[in-house]
């Protein structure tokens, strides 16, 4: 699912001089982060007073703090972008703002008329179309869209949409999203001959579809219920991709009790994920796959028990993969990914399911271990702590319990193992000591800033892009977005023909889940993964760390502050305009900073890992308290 449905809220229309906006909304207007609002507030006796909204999110005159901000030198002029979103969010309450950026995306298709969209907005919109391109404007207001409902909707974080697709396989053709959102895993699925979508609101189903077309994906989605109402019947695909919404009490139990889709049960009225689930199976065609984003609760509730066991039994759970915590952003609940296949009339009832954990550091080594179980349904494999394929009989109990953190061993059981695990550990924290970074007071001031877009017309700065990339093969290493955020090494291979192929000093940029994250490349020979923004400063202007680590605690490009990230926009991020020797000496401490997290991170996996290991002695008896002195 590209989004989450939950119950609406909406504040009155607003119109005119009577339009509102939020902190984030004036940070994005400045260029700035969200703390610097509040800094205004306090340190300005003139800046304006809220008019509305609460004491934790106020709401201020959008007219009063155009005035304020022009009159300080906070800005120049408002961004073009920034008057395009503010024009938009005067026409509609935020109930009707899905409507009316709906119809902006489609009139940027040459797509109807223009009967929400106001003139005077719609100019703005054709303006900045002009400067950027059509495409770029509408991804910008499916962002925005995006990033301004997020307490309502929850968005499908892109590598875990890519990971959900990887799992589908390389040979899907037709797919299927039945709860599809703004249209985030069918975009996706790029590589699908023909994609088919459904979601509940109409505007979103709109959004998503203008989503496809940026996408260039061959599809179609349209507007409904899908369990109450499908758009689609009769279509059978090779693949359903589908994040539905959790803990729906009203998704239709009493009306679609005898409904044919049942065929491992009916669900329990508490259980409308498992009535998804079914509905994803009645639409694939023998054989195929269906990959859902699920709630970590629906693989032990008591009450679907009896599903379970019969979607065990019949071989239809293939997969059952645990995600970190908040990685879905909007539901607050843990999260797994079911990998479910329809069982063909010839096949023969596996006797594994692959259980495993990950987190985006490891999806790629998870999807390679899940291609190596489809080749072989009745391999054994057990990495303690990650993954095991777990015979289905011993999954048949009294509980049904199908959690991956229930079935995986545990690392470092022998005695041995933790005196090993532990005298690492220790070596790390030694090592840890010596590379916490050293700083020294200063006087706190607003060092003076400079936009990327400034550094880039003069010729300091280059910017880069990537979409997404399609094949693997033998060619070079893809830097892909997880790594970034973890400092981890690349792992899948791409051969480099149209794509960015990274320098030495080069500077990586990724965003995920409202962070951003830097990475200063120092090695030769790696492409640059999808979703990623390259900076390639010039070293005589532009030291690369410096960069990097203001990059990442100052500009957002989409909200200011690291909580209001949803898509890093390079050419409204703000860097500090300091000589070079000043950069440099920021850069050496960014430089160490970025080599202790490293460092922070590794120790900390064997911090975890010397744990467990002592846990498990102490319970299998091979280890055992030291004698008293």
């Amino acid at each position: 699912m590209g989004l989450r449905r939950v119950r609406k809220t909406g504040r009155p229309a607003i119109s005119g001089d009577e339009a509102t906006i939020s902190s984030a909304d004036i940070a994005r207007m400045a260029g700035v982060g969200r703390a610097a609002v509040s800094n205004w507030r306090r340190r300005y006796e003139d800046f304006p007073e809220p008019v509305g909204g609460t004491a934790t999110s106020p709401t201020f005159s959008l007219k009063a703090v155009e005035a304020w901000l022009l009159g300080q030198g906070k800005v120049e002029e408002l961004p073009l972008r920034e008057r395009v979103w503010q024009q938009i969010r005067m026409a509609a309450d935020d109930l009707r703002l899905g409507d009316v950026v709906a119809e902006a995306t489609e009139l940027l298709h040459g797509q109807g008329k223009a009967r929400l969209v106001p003139r005077p907005a719609w100019k703005l919109i054709k303006q900045l179309a002009d400067e950027q391109g059509a495409a770029e404007v509408v991804r910008f207001l499916l962002d925005r869209f995006a990033d301004v409902q997020s307490r309502r909707l929850a968005e499908t974080p892109a590598e875990v949409a890519d990971f959900m697709v990887r799992l589908a396989g390389p040979d899907v053709r037709t797919v299927l999203d039945p709860a599809c959102g703004l249209g985030m895993l069918l975009a996706a699925a790029s590589g699908a001959e023909r994609v088919y979508g459904q979601e509940y609101e109409e505007a979103l189903s709109r959004l998503a579809q203008a989503r496809l077309s940026l996408a260039g994906v061959d599809g179609a989605v349209k507007t409904g219920d899908s369990l109450r109402d499908d758009a689609w019947p009769g279509v059978m695909v090779d693949a359903v991709l589908c994040h539905p919404p959790f803990n729906e009490r009203n998704w239709g139990y009493e009306e679609l009790a005898s409904d044919p889709r049942w065929e491992y049960g009916l669900p329990p009225k508490s259980e409308s994920e498992l009535a998804w689930v079914q509905h994803a199976l009645a639409h694939l065609r023998p054989g195929g796959v269906a990959v859902m984003l699920m709630p970590e609760i629906a693989a032990n509730r008591r009450s679907g028990r009896r599903i379970r066991s019969n979607l065990l039994r019949r071989g239809a759970v293939q997969a059952v993969i645990g995600l970190p915590p908040k990685i879905a952003p909007g539901t607050g609940l843990p999260v797994h990914i079911w990998v479910l296949r329809k069982p063909a009339g010839d096949d023969r009832t596996p006797a594994r399911v692959l259980m495993s954990v990950a987190e985006p550091a490891t999806f790629n080594a998870i999807a390679d271990r899940w291609r190596e179980f489809c080749r072989d349904p009745d391999l054994v494999l057990d990495v303690p702590g990650e993954t095991r394929t777990v015979p289905i009989i011993d999954l048949v109990d009294e509980d049904i319990d199908i959690s991956p953190a229930r079935h995986l061993s545990s690392a470092g059981g022998e005695a041995g193992d933790y005196l090993t695990v532990r005298a690492d550990f220790l070596g790390r924290l030694e090592r840890l000591t010596a590379l916490v970074p050293q700083a020294v007071p200063a006087r706190a001031r607003e060092m003076p800033m400079v936009a990327l877009s400034e550094l880039e017309r003069t010729g300091a700065l280059s910017l880069l892009q990537s979409g997404r990339y399609d094949a693997e093969g033998s060619g070079h290493l893809v830097l892909e977005a997880g790594q970034v955020f973890t400092g981890g090494q690349p792992m899948t291979r791409a051969q480099p023909e149209d794509r960015v192929l990274i320098r030495p000093g080069d500077v990586v940029v990724a965003t995920r889940d409202r962070e951003i994250a830097t990475r200063v490349v120092e090695v030769p020979g790696l492409l640059l993964g999808p979703r990623l923004t390259l900076l390639r400063p010039h070293p005589d202007r532009l030291d690369p760390y410096f960069l990097a680590g203001f990059i990442r605690t100052l500009s957002a490009g989409g909200g200011g502050t690291q909580s209001g990230v949803s898509r890093f926009d390079p050419r409204r991020a703000h860097v500090p305009r300091l000589p070079l020797d000043d950069q440099r000496r920021y850069g050496q401490v960014w430089r160490d900073l970025f080599t202790f997290e490293t460092e922070l991170r590794e120790a900390g996996k064997y911090g975890l890992l010397a744990a467990s290991s002592l846990a498990t002695g102490l319970t299998a008896g091979t280890l055992s308290p030291p004698e008293p002195p």
